[in-house]
């Protein structure tokens, strides 16, 4: 291989644009897979491997574990995990999660035992940190990937035989097959011609990570306030993170708040069952919005994650549906490439799309008219979703359809989230 320079133009099987989470994951389970792989990043390595606590944190879910185990990562990582053992989710009220009349623990309107899918948990809660460090470092091991860093993709032309990447620094990469895992407004996706449609909600998600007097026991509760839904999700030894999804106008004036203001409308909406409680790394603001791809599939071209599809923080899913999406292709790619064909045609690539693109859409759809629905203060609203809940509490079948749905373990499951390698 040439050495690294402006003119210099690289060869290899597939180039995934993007190294968040789900570039990386990608990356590492197509070079398991007999694949050469080029991983473009934008970040420097220093940024990515930056130690310290951010707050930022993602639900694992079963299949997901299963994906990450069939990368070799899973093992090291569980002990930094917090399980989920309990899930109750609320109409929300200041002071509490629930309004004390719910038919589960803590006056919940509803709760999920993972006992109902024959598990100890239903899923874990694991550090940013953590996650981003394991697979920069088994990227950096792999010897099927190149990761370059720092860069960013300028330009893209998708011939009839392969794909042609051009970096910001001129430096050229040509591959049968690119992936567009840069995230949402992917650059990648932009220059293939995929266009995507955007619902914005008028919500801010203000993500923290607290500190607190008593422990959780493992229990993440979701409650649902007129201004959006409020996740509190536990963290390992007596910390939890939170999610809160706010109108724009009030999150705007939480975030000018002080750390002790702050603090104080946290213990307000979460009540005195944590105890006191304290900031335990920098609050952070995003926008929210729904944000789907036109298509997860053109010629040379395939999208991934978030490139594909951005969805709100309700049930805390997008990682998860990330993860599907890289065990899925790489199922689809290895399967294609043992039968002697053509992995970025577009009859293989579309495989792939039918098996993601309905199960994502209806995912994303399901958690949008969650969020329309109990983001209002409508009070026969109210009252149709308290009984609502309260029902599906009551019927055993639904509340295990729900969990199979969050815990990945339905519909057609890959041999990733099984926790093999195709």
């Amino acid at each position: 291989m040439m050495g690294e320079g402006a003119a210099e133009t690289i060869s290899t099987d597939v180039v995934v644009a993007g190294a968040g989470l789900v570039g990386p994951a990608l990356a590492l389970a197509l070079a398991r897979s007999g694949f050469e792989v080029v991983l473009v990043d934008r970040l420097a390595e220093a940024v990515r491997a930056d130690p310290g606590f951010d707050g930022r944190a993602y639900a694992i879910a079963l299949g997901s574990a299963g994906c990450l185990g069939a990368l070799g990562l899973w093992a090291a990582l569980e002990p930094k995990a917090e399980p989920i053992r309990d899930i109750t989710v609320s109409e929300g009220r200041a002071g509490g999660p629930g309004r004390g009349k719910g038919g589960g623990p803590g006056g919940a309107d509803l709760h999920f035992d993972p006992r109902a899918l024959d598990e100890a948990r239903v899923g874990w809660i694991l550090e940013d940190r953590y996650l981003r460090a394991a697979l920069l470092s088994a990227v950096e091991a792999e010897e099927g990937v190149r990761h370059i860093a720092p860069a960013e993709v300028a330009g893209a032309d998708f011939g009839p035989g392969r794909a042609t990447i051009t970096l910001d620094d001129g430096r050229t990469i040509s591959a049968p097959l690119a992936v567009a895992a840069d995230g949402r407004g992917s650059t990648l996706a932009a220059l293939g011609g995929i266009g995507r449609q955007v619902f914005r909600y008028g919500q801010t998600g203000l993500v923290a990570a607290i500190e607190h007097e008593r422990p959780h026991g493992g229990r993440a509760h979701q409650s649902f306030f007129p201004g959006g839904p409020f996740a509190v999700l536990p963290l390992p030894e007596n910390r939890s993170g939170l999610v809160w999804s706010e109108r724009a106008g009030e999150a705007k004036r939480l975030m000018a708040l002080d750390d002790a203001g702050y603090e104080a409308a946290l213990a307000a909406r979460i009540g005195p069952r944590l105890g006191r409680l304290r900031l335990a790394a920098p609050r952070r603001a995003f926008p929210l919005s729904l944000d789907l791809a036109d298509a997860y599939a053109a010629p040379r071209l395939a999208l991934a994650g978030d490139a594909a599809h951005g969805v709100h923080p309700i049930a805390g899913q997008g990682l998860n549906m990330g993860l599907r999406d890289v065990a899925a292709l790489t199922e689809v790619l290895t399967e294609a490439a043992r039968r002697g064909e053509d992995i970025g045609d577009l009859a293989v690539l579309r495989r792939y799309e039918r098996w993601r693109r309905f199960d994502n859409t209806a995912l994303a759809l399901g958690m949008d008219g969650l969020a329309r629905l109990f983001s209002n203060a409508n009070p026969v609203l109210a009252v149709l979703r308290r009984a609502g809940l309260r029902a599906v509490n009551r019927l055993p079948a639904a509340t295990r359809f729900f969990m199979r749905e969050a815990a990945g373990v339905s519909g057609l499951r890959s041999a990733m989230s099984q926790g093999r390698m195709p």
